[in-house]
């Protein structure tokens, strides 16, 4: 086994180095290992790999894949033409075919004689080359007019027939034969659906231009459903075998499932790109943003937002324009649905304007506490466009519509940073009013979150039935509001108590006279305050 092994290898690093002469230009690292005596970098590679069996199996793997890559670089080309479009290699299925060849190509049958097609329908001959490359096609339609284009069209849907009539022709035969004739006409078909293929989408190149240039609808849709027809019934009348191969032919043709794959690995590559780029665009943006004083950031999300967005749109409409797709299609698709959308969704139109005029005009920010009219109250968690999330203080989750929001009178409440605590206590109408004043002042310049400035006011606020009420306003931070608020009624309370001064409350006497006539009850109700 070693010895067999042994002889494979050394065979592949001849074959490898009778090569080196030829890719040293196309494979620089390859010259320059080369560069040494191929008779020393053959007994060192025996010596150390023939010791390492596992490095051995491992070197035969790698070096057979190099061999093939050499044979693929130095090789002749399997579709290699000549400049005068006759094929200089022959596959194995050409070599395969009957001498009378009943499913004749384009190019070997001279079916179509395009000089004559071309003089018929007053055209130039080399739009009407099937071999043409889509885009050389595309540039030659530039200047012809609508009348051309249609006369065009016309004349590639002759091509196109006359294509297909050979592909019939070849699957019909496929179903007369069997056994390995069979397998070779199945070859011929799919290379003759692959180069119908590509004339079909010549064809559609010539009837998206003719569109453009304000081609008859109903004609181009016709010749749309031509094409489709015949595409759908030819899959639908094979036979495993031939789409097997058909499809064996288009994965492998450049212009087909190999120019798929690069288009897909190009969007792909692009869009995490894109992504990269949008992403950095958003953060540069949002950072920009909140240098600017006075700028809400729900405006900065949300203007962040935008621009990620439309660096993805608009990177992805231009990589598909590189890519050859035509994108005016999908600009009348949106505009399409966006007017759809405008009549079944004006609710949320409206929501979508009015959260824009919250941002612009900010009359709340994320953090807010604020009061809509009572149906809702509480801190503003989030705002997009369409909805304003609100936490209240038992830590229920309300979102409202923004038309609701922005319709409804909003009260910030702590938009500014600081705000006045009003309180009221009341005393008796026997206590020392001075005194009470006194009380409430010390109690306030004691307290450490009672602002100095503004100076807190205190004074008789009303004489009430059933006390004399005494108004305490110091100041205080935003966030420190309810704490100075709860702080100080316990502390007046337990102070007022100390020093001897009641808080009265309501309280209602009954009185109950009797006649002695007519023993009617009276009551006569009175309020008096008691200390």
């Amino acid at each position: 086994m070693a010895c067999s092994q042994q002889g494979f290898f050394c065979c592949l690093v001849a074959q490898i180095s009778s090569k080196v002469s030829n890719v040293r230009q196309k494979i620089p690292i390859a010259a320059t290992w080369f560069s040494l005596s191929p008779s020393v970098n053959l007994l060192m590679l025996q010596k150390t790999l023939l010791e390492r069996p596992r490095m051995l199996r491992r070197a035969l793997c790698i070096l057979s894949l190099i061999l093939i890559g050499l044979l693929v670089l130095n090789g002749p080309p399997v579709f290699a033409q000549s400049t005068d479009g006759s094929d200089q290699t022959r596959s194995p299925a050409d070599e395969k075919l009957p001498s009378e060849d009943p499913t004749p190509s384009l190019t070997n049958a001279g079916e179509i004689d395009i000089d004559a097609l071309a003089k018929e329908f007053n055209l130039p001959s080399h739009i009407l080359d099937p071999r043409i490359e889509s885009e050389r096609l595309e540039l030659l339609l530039l200047p012809l007019t609508e009348t051309q284009l249609a006369a065009a069209s016309e004349a590639w849907q002759r091509i196109v027939q006359e294509q297909t009539q050979d592909v019939v022709d070849a699957t019909l035969r496929v179903n007369e034969l069997d056994g390995e004739t069979a397998d070779v006409f199945r070859e011929r078909v799919a290379e003759l659906a692959d180069e119908r293929r590509h004339m079909f989408d010549n064809f559609v190149l010539v009837l998206n231009d003719w569109q453009k240039k304000g081609g008859s609808a109903d004609e181009i849709a016709k010749y749309r459903a031509y094409r489709s027809a015949i595409i759908i019934d030819e899959i639908r009348n094979a036979d495993v075998e031939t789409l097997h191969q058909r499809v064996l032919k288009w994965l492998t043709a450049r212009d087909g499932g190999i120019k798929v794959a690069i288009d897909s690995i190009v969007v792909v590559v692009s869009l995490l790109g894109l992504l990269f780029v949008a992403r950095m665009i958003r953060s540069v943006t949002r950072r920009w943003m909140g240098r600017i004083s006075g700028l809400s950031s729900l405006l900065s999300t949300f203007l962040g937002g935008l621009f990620y967005w439309l660096t993805l749109i608009i990177g992805l409409i231009i990589v598909l324009s590189i890519l050859g797709m035509d994108v005016a299609p999908l600009f009348a698709l949106v505009g399409g649905i966006s007017f759809i959308l405008a009549f079944a969704m004006q609710e949320t139109i409206a929501n979508f304007f009015s959260g824009f005029m919250i941002m612009i005009n900010k009359p709340f920010d994320e953090g807010d506490y604020v009061d809509l009219e009572g149906f809702a109250t509480g801190t503003v968690q989030q705002t997009n466009l369409i909805s304003t999330t609100i936490a209240t203080v038992d830590n229920k989750i309300i979102a409202v519509p923004n038309n609701r929001v922005w319709n409804s009178v909003i009260t910030n409440v702590t938009a500014s940073a600081t705000r006045r605590v009003d309180m009221v206590f009341g005393i008796s109408y026997s206590d020392s009013i001075e005194q009470a004043i006194k009380l409430l002042a010390e109690l306030v310049a004691a307290h450490p979150l009672a602002l100095e400035t503004p100076e807190p006011a205190i004074c008789v606020g009303e004489l009430a039935d059933s006390s004399v009420n005494l108004l305490c306003r110091p100041w205080s931070k935003t966030e420190d509001y309810w704490t100075l608020y709860w702080d100080m009624q316990q502390l007046v309370k337990e102070r007022f108590d100390a020093e001897g001064i009641s808080i009265p409350f309501p309280q209602r006497s009954v009185h109950m006279e009797q006649s002695n006539s007519d023993l009617n009850v009276q009551t006569k109700r009175s309020v008096e305050n008691t200390d």
